[in-house]
């Protein structure tokens, strides 16, 4: 089957189970007969806990404390893979993975090209083009109650610029979370083991608020597992770890005032394991101890008068370092301990960010207006194959929600950006590089009354030159630039098929041009095309049904003028949740992960299964107690996914229980 056939294939079978997916709950009678019995609100995407953003142009995902908790994930990237547009690099290993958004990201050399920001708490995280080594995301499920995908570059404008994969924000746990908001004190206990292999993890979260207005907490977690095999029985070698994770956050507010601390910090530990993190042998790299500490700190001043909607102040400092130590072991590569492999890394980024949010109301236009100015500064160590310095940056942004009458919206945003790089050659001389741009882009969004809505956007944007590059004059002088045009609409209706049904479907299909590329070597320009579907049906009785889609397509221009299909291009996949919740007790559900071929690598497809119940008493002894039970990979597939440089972990069972006092 050639790669049309295939494509036009899963295009169909998207639509044909989206349409049964959708209709068969429709017939089924509510099992008590009852009009009367409790809607339990819309139940979307994947656990069936996520709301289909149809509200917006911007393509996002929104995953909040209930999905982080049900989904039982090893690590924030398998967290996310949920998510249309999203993929894994070895997902499942906190060493060794990244997180690739339409194609951009991590892939299996360099563990990021700076077109995927990820930030904690407003933090920027995660190093440069750091080869073989490079961690992306390097951090605990525990430690967060929500993270938000932006896929794209429209809505990434806020955030940073060179952004054209997209952008994933996570937010830190709250003790309010833990106490309600109100005076008292509050402990959790999560223990949690999976069978593959021997994975074991433990989450205590202290809350104490002694005040309505102050409040503090504290976490401390743990994961471990040992090299997972995979669904032939084979050992996954490189895939073992051990992972402290901490977190220490405070509020204190008065009045219209509130100052926000948070710390976090993850770390591990490994000796004598391959250079090359991606793969699973030492070969040409050898081995290495190494040692791998990631933390970041966010202070932040919130000023917000109740009576001034022309006011909502944000005043952020942020901090994140990553280290990586490493010695390699004499004996371990044919070639030795060359000075690639036997060298220390440190990435810091210090950002301060003042913004405000104004609403504004102007006839039949109202404003929803960000606007905020940043100073950035990120210092590296000076390391073989990775050289140091600082990168210092200014920038400017403004983002207008504009609405007017008659169901229209339009999002005019810009950003402009200044880079200083200088560092020091191997040479020994000094060198010194500023760059500037201008970006933008914006969206247009019309609502009919039938709950159905259309828009399109149009963004640009610019990777400035990076500290890697800094031998090469030429890339320090040529920022890569992106431009992405995206059409798409939705629908969002309750009382389709029934009284209280509700159905939400979102699609957006977008191409994406970069061009004046820096980031990958041969290549020239990238072009993209793709589908992203969302999509959920629930029923008041609790039953729910879940589709989402990714279908994309690509080629690079390399220098040489030829084209090619693109290296970094991840499958086309589809997922689909049938799932019911009996009353807030329990909540059981079957998903299907279905991935077409890897044309790229020569991988053939594959369909997985995982079952998923969470149960969770509302009284007596057990109550404030809850039950997670998972099982990955239900039918032990061997396969190998895309980008991956790894195959996939076989079944694996998972139980989780969590306890609030």
């Amino acid at each position: 089957m050639n790669h049309t056939i295939r494509k036009n294939t899963l295009l169909g079978a998207t639509a044909i189970v989206t349409a049964i997916a959708f209709s068969t709950p429709a017939l089924a009678q509510d099992a008590s007969g009852s009009d009367d019995a409790e809607f339990l609100g819309t139940l979307t995407l994947g656990e069936s806990k996520r709301e289909v953003q149809a509200d917006t142009a911007t393509p996002v995902t929104v995953i909040d404390q209930e999905e982080i908790d049900d989904r039982q994930a090893s690590t924030v990237a398998e967290l996310i893979d949920s998510v249309p547009g999203v993929s894994l690099v070895n997902g499942s290993t906190p060493v060794g993975s990244g997180i690739n958004i339409r194609g951009f990201g991590a892939n299996g050399t360099y563990g990021t090209d700076q077109k995927v920001a990820i930030q904690i708490d407003g933090a920027s995280v995660g190093s440069e083009e750091l080869y073989r080594v490079g961690t992306q995301l390097f951090t605990d499920p525990y430690l967060y109650k929500s993270v938000e995908v932006i896929r794209g570059t429209v809505g990434s404008f806020e955030y940073g610029s060179g952004i054209i994969g997209g952008v994933v924000r996570l937010e830190t746990i709250d003790a309010s979370d833990l106490t309600g908001g109100e005076p008292g004190f509050a402990l959790r206990q999560t223990l949690g083991g999976a069978t593959n292999m021997d994975g074991f993890n433990s989450s205590t979260t202290l809350a104490i608020q002694p005040t309505e207005n102050f409040e503090v907490l504290a976490n401390y977690s743990w994961r471990e597992q040992h090299n997972q095999e995979d669904g032939h029985d084979r050992v996954i070698e490189n895939s073992e770890f051990e992972l402290p994770s901490y977190l220490v956050k405070a509020r204190y507010s008065a009045g219209d005032h509130s100052v926000t601390a948070s710390y976090t910090n993850t770390e591990t530990t490994e000796r004598d394991k391959p250079y090359d993190s991606f793969g699973t042998t030492g070969g040409s790299f050898g081995n290495v101890d190494r040692d791998t500490t990631s933390e970041t700190i966010a202070l932040k001043y919130n000023y917000n008068p109740l009576t001034n909607d022309l006011i909502n102040l944000d005043v952020i400092y942020s901090y994140a370092n990553q280290e990586i130590d490493q010695t390699c072991i004499v004996g371990s590569g044919p070639f030795g301990c060359f000075a690639t492999v036997d060298s220390d890394h440190q990435y810091e980024t210090s950002k301060l960010t003042v913004k405000n949010s104004a609403f504004i109301e102007a006839g039949v236009l109202t404003h929803d207006i960000r606007a905020g100015l940043e100073y950035i500064l990120k210092e590296r160590l000076d390391a073989s194959s990775a050289p140091g310095g600082e990168d210092n940056r200014y920038a400017f942004f403004v983002v207008d929600n504009i609405e007017f009458g008659g169901g229209w919206s339009f999002t005019p945003a810009l950003r402009f950006e200044t880079s200083e790089v200088e560092g020091v050659l191997d040479d020994g001389s000094n060198a010194s590089y500023d760059n500037d741009a201008l970006m933008g882009g914006a969206s247009l969004r019309y609502e009919f009354d039938n709950g159905i809505a259309l828009f399109g956007s149009y963004a640009y944007t610019e990777s400035l030159p990076i500290l890697d590059d800094l031998e090469n004059e030429t890339y320090m002088t040529q920022p890569e630039i992106g431009e992405t045009v995206e059409i798409g609409g939705s629908y969002d209706r309750i009382g389709v098929f029934g009284r209280d049904d509700s159905l939400s479907i979102k699609a957006n299909f977008y191409r994406t041009d970069l061009e004046d590329n820096t980031s990958y070597s041969g290549v020239d320009s990238v072009e993209l095309s793709g589908l992203e579907l969302e999509g959920s049906y629930a029923r008041r009785d609790g039953t729910y049904v879940d589709v989402n889609a990714n279908i994309i397509d690509g080629e690079q221009t390399n220098t040489t003028g030829t084209k090619s299909d693109w290296r970094n291009l991840t499958a086309d996949s589809m997922r689909v949740t049938l799932g019911k919740r009996f009353s807030p007790l329990a909540d059981l559900s079957t998903e299907f992960v279905a991935a077409a071929d890897d044309e790229i690598n020569d991988r053939p497809g594959y369909v997985t299964v995982n079952l998923r119940a969470t149960i969770t008493p509302q009284e007596g002894v057990l109550e404030g107690t809850s039950f997670r039970f998972g099982i990955e990979n239900a039918l032990d597939m061997n396969y190998m996914p895309a980008l991956a440089t790894r195959t996939a972990a076989g079944r694996n069972i998972k139980f989780t229980v969590s306890k609030s006092f």
